[in-house]
């Protein structure tokens, strides 16, 4: 079992940008593929984006894609989620999750483990 803490979340305006970090312990982060996904008050969890156990295959929704870069440090056991160009419609709790499969995938209940999530707000 792997435990995730999400941080780096906060206040910006727009068009700036936030750096979030996923720290794991319990077990290697190499064992999983990672993903991060947000959930806006009164929407649904939505994927953002997710990389691969090596790092070497990303995949990044359509709202986010050339605005967000997800990357991991399998030495540090941290998952990151670089942030860039932010926009109001940003604005959500961010989770970062562990998939234990054998595919890259971007749904979230095919997703095992989570962390508590962290609060990025962007404003106009």
């Amino acid at each position: 079992q792997v435990q995730l803490v999400e941080s780096g979340g906060g206040l910006v305006q727009a068009g700036g940008s936030l750096r979030l970090s996923c720290a794991a312990s319990g077990r290697t982060l190499t064992s999983y593929h990672m993903g991060w996904f947000r959930q806006a008050p009164g929407k649904e969890r939505e994927f953002v984006a997710a990389i691969n156990w090596s790092g070497v295959s990303t995949n990044y929704a359509d709202s986010v894609k050339g605005r967000f870069t997800i990357s991991r440090d399998n030495a540090e056991n941290t998952v990151y989620l670089q942030m860039d160009s932010l926009k109001p419609e940003d604005t959500a709790v961010y989770y970062c999750a562990a998939n234990s499969g054998l595919m890259l995938v971007s749904t979230a209940k095919r997703y095992d483990y989570w962390g508590q999530g962290t609060q990025v707000t962007v404003s106009s």
